[in-house]
């Protein structure tokens, strides 16, 4: 189970990344027909760069919504703000490429 962000008050609304991520599908559904084609390797490739460029935008847009609210808010409290810290090296530690 994933825990939910214990801020103060609420989690930050991240209803903004739906259109991207709708994109984001839709350039799936490209490359899946695509292969279906059976297109050429290198333009089948470049569109898997592209479709990885726009997840990591998205994630990089919701991990800055997650530092400007739940992480500036954490400051307020020693042991909250240690706490926000040792999840965020948590979080960098799983996501090392």
């Amino acid at each position: 189970m994933t825990p939910t962000c214990d801020c103060p008050r609420h989690n930050p609304d991240h209803s903004g990344q739906i259109p991207r991520l709708n994109r984001i599908i839709g350039q799936l559904e490209g490359i899946k027909k695509m292969i279906e084609a059976n297109r050429y390797c290198p333009d089948i490739l470049t569109q898997l760069r592209a479709v990885r460029s726009a997840v990591r935008s998205v994630e990089g847009n919701i991990l800055q919504s997650h530092l400007r609210h739940c992480v500036a808010q954490s400051f307020a409290s020693p042991e909250e703000r240690d706490r926000k810290i040792s999840e965020l090296k948590t979080l960098f530690d799983r996501f090392e490429d």
